[in-house]
């Protein structure tokens, strides 16, 4: 993994500018001439249909179709600006810093992005009809995104329906629901799904397991299912690792949401779980965690901000994912690992072009995960601006505090993490290091 110095240091203004230096080398390709004519039926709907498509056509989120070229067409100018600023695909995580090599990475490489921009600027042609792909046979919006690799999920728990008005401030919604399960198993996956209208108004939604008490009383166990958010695919837990579904367990809701215009009857948002087989005893236990940022969180008029959380364990983990969670005025979020024997602090994930409306997991791959020895610090780090340079910022003259409204602020991460043993430690590191060359680009976890 590349060796940084304390994401501390960035300045805010300087994130557009590294952005677009990243991308030089990719815009290269066209200035020169070498990319030759682009044409939309051989050159752009290939990637389209890779990295657009799943969320711009009829019934999901994406506000256009972009399947054919007279839907593409009227929105080349503005998908030029997107992919040049990595507003689109929306996977927000810097590409030349940090771990590369993470499950289900939606950005574009330099190369695409060139692509596209030549194409635009070439005036968007069609291109011969003969050289169009066949059309992807999407699944229904309504199904589970998991289905395709795991199935029908196994259990599914769904929150009670609510009735959505048309406007109105924001919402939460926390009904208490029953797992229908009469034995404890090990899960696989867990993926939150709200209805496809119910998709552009679900903020998130938190799922919180709760236990009978020694007294009956229900308990929260302090552990989440999972958080959903906008675009997020859901929890995928890594082999050899497991999280417990208790037998006669609950679960909490708490679905934040906010209406967008549209009125919504009886919206139901559904959690679903895929198993391990019975009998399926994981080596490890993985955990889903709110880290939690230090530090006030007052953000003055027209001011920034930054904050910064600490943790550490008196036992190895490994970090499988990392999910920052921030509102409007977030802009920036790092994780850092400082090892204090030798003062070395190693940036893991940057993100520097945030967006609140994309609240990804950007789930490590399994060979590069950070492993962390006992005694190392994990440090999150994230920046605020309430400036008007802040594109997503609905009101620049105003304070900003912590609160749970889309027009406060939050500061906290969830980051899934398994704990390990000593032997697993080095059973683990020893491994990585016997991997080939190429296996290891990318990152040395």
């Amino acid at each position: 993994m590349r060796k940084e110095k304390s994401a501390g240091r960035w300045a805010l203004g300087g994130v557009l500018s590294t952005l677009v230096i990243a991308l030089l080398p990719g815009f290269a390709l066209s200035q020169e001439g070498g990319a030759g004519e682009v044409t939309f039926t051989r050159d752009i709907a290939p990637l389209f249909q890779q990295n657009c498509e799943a969320c711009h056509q009829p019934g999901q989120i994406g506000p256009m179709s972009l399947i054919t070229y007279d839907q593409v067409r009227p929105w080349a100018p503005m998908i030029r600006e997107k992919v040049i600023t990595q507003e689109m695909p929306p996977y927000h995580y810097d590409t030349n810093i940090g771990i590369q090599e993470l499950k289900e990475d939606k950005r574009l490489s330099p190369e695409e992005i060139a692509t596209i921009v030549a194409w635009v600027d070439q005036g968007a042609p069609m291109g011969d009809p003969a050289d169009m792909p066949p059309p992807v046979a999407w699944p229904d919006p309504a199904e589970w995104k998991f289905a395709e690799m795991f199935g029908q999920p196994d259990l599914i728990v769904p929150a009670k329906p609510i009735d959505i008005p048309a406007a109105g401030q924001d919402l939460w919604w926390e009904p208490l629901v029953e797992v229908p399960l009469a034995e404890d198993r090990w899960l696989k996956a867990i993926e939150v799904k709200p209805s496809v209208p119910g998709r552009r108004v679900v903020h998130h939604a938190n799922t919180t397991l709760y236990l009978p008490g020694v007294d009956g009383e229900l308990e929260g166990q302090g552990g989440r299912y999972t958080e959903y958010a906008s675009g997020k695919l859901g929890e995928i837990i890594p082999d050899g690792a497991g999280r417990l579904l208790p037998a006669n367990s609950f679960v909490r809701w708490s679905i934040h949401i906010f209406p967008n215009g549209e009125a919504i009857e009886g919206e139901v948002t559904e959690l679903g779980f895929w198993f391990h087989p019975e009998g399926y005893e994981p080596q490890y236990v993985q955990d889903l965690a709110n880290y939690r940022m230090d530090g006030d969180l007052d953000i003055p008029p027209h001011g920034t901000a930054m904050v910064t959380g600490y943790h550490s364990w008196d036992h190895p983990v490994r970090i499988d994912s990392f999910q920052p969670h921030m509102h409007l005025r977030g802009v920036a979020s790092s994780l850092e690992i400082f090892y204090p024997e030798t003062g070395e602090r190693e940036v893991v994930s940057m993100i520097s072009n945030w967006n609140a409306e994309w609240q990804l997991s950007h789930i490590y791959e399994d060979h590069v995960a950070p492993l962390v020895p006992a005694g190392a610090v994990m440090v999150v780090t994230q920046w605020y601006d309430n400036t008007v340079d802040n594109p997503h910022n609905p009101d620049p003259d105003v304070w900003v505090y912590r609160g749970s409204r889309t027009g406060d602020e939050m500061s906290h991460s969830w980051i899934a993490v398994t704990h390990l043993d000593q032997e697993g430690y080095e059973r683990i590191k020893a491994e990585r290091e016997a991997m080939t060359p190429v296996a290891q680009a990318g990152g040395d976890g």
